[in-house]
């Protein structure tokens, strides 16, 4: 027996992360289920050094470009009529969306 569902959020924009958050907010409330979050989780960073000049001459001088990957965690209790709802929203295309039944 499924007791709830754990919907896992990733993004590289925190607007579109938390609007989508809203958006679920928003379900549940319509719906009358239990949520619990959205549980930010911590940001991982993803560091890249390249160096500037492409050529071995000159002095060691190199960019640092940095990725910001942030996560949000929800519990629902499962109901097929939130699930549905769920499953219409409309996601940017950077935002990456798991539902995960446990």
């Amino acid at each position: 027996m499924v007791s709830k569902a754990r919907i896992r959020l990733s993004s590289t924009d925190p607007h579109d992360i938390n609007t989508i958050c809203a958006e679920i907010k928003e379900i549940a409330d319509k719906t009358g289920v239990k949520l619990k979050g959205p549980i930010p989780l911590p940001t991982k960073k993803l560091m890249v050094p390249t160096r500037k000049s492409p050529a071995g001459q000159g002095t060691n001088t190199f960019d640092k470009w940095e990725m910001r990957i942030h996560k949000r965690l929800i519990d629902v209790d499962p109901n097929e009529r939130f699930l549905k709802r769920l499953m219409r929203i409309r996601a940017p295309d950077d935002v990456f969306i798991e539902i995960e039944l446990v």
